[in-house]
């Protein structure tokens, strides 16, 4: 019978953990807070217009450009893992844009599972226990300057 209970334990304590585990967060940051903690790593020459900003006039359009990043969030806020996905999908819209020859990525969305969510104030993370993901999609674009 000892051994039954053990048992029942054991299960019950590792659906609990499989649970823990399983967490999905989908939560709204600042973009202006994700952006100032990036420690100069965002490129000042590649500018960046989020959903409903204005711009000044549009040259050329290039393509659409989307990032699916994800970050281990081991140890960190689901804030600060949020934080340092964004700035890495943001650099990812960066260098497609030089690599493209645009000067900047505008109406910028957050489309974390394949849900759009315009904001010019906010972007969508997804956070679980051991993982962050940031998806994002906008225009490269040629820019006057």
């Amino acid at each position: 019978m000892k051994r039954h209970l053990k048992l029942a334990a054991i299960v019950a304590l590792s659906l609990m953990a499989t649970q823990a585990f399983a967490r999905n967060s989908v939560e709204t940051y600042s973009i202006d807070s994700a952006l100032s903690s990036g420690d100069g790593k965002i490129d000042p020459d590649v500018a960046l217009y989020f959903a409903g900003q204005r711009h000044p006039t549009v040259l050329k359009k290039m393509s659409e450009a989307a990032t699916n990043l994800k970050t281990s969030a081991f140890g960190l806020s689901d804030e600060a893992a949020c934080q340092h996905v964004f700035l890495s999908a943001v650099i990812a819209l960066q260098k497609r844009a030089r690599e493209q020859g645009g000067n900047a990525v505008i109406n910028i969305k957050s489309n974390y599972q394949n849900r759009l969510t315009e904001s010019a104030t906010e972007f969508t993370c997804g956070a679980g226990a051991v993982i962050a993901g940031v998806a994002l999609k906008g225009d490269v674009v040629t820019l006057r300057k």
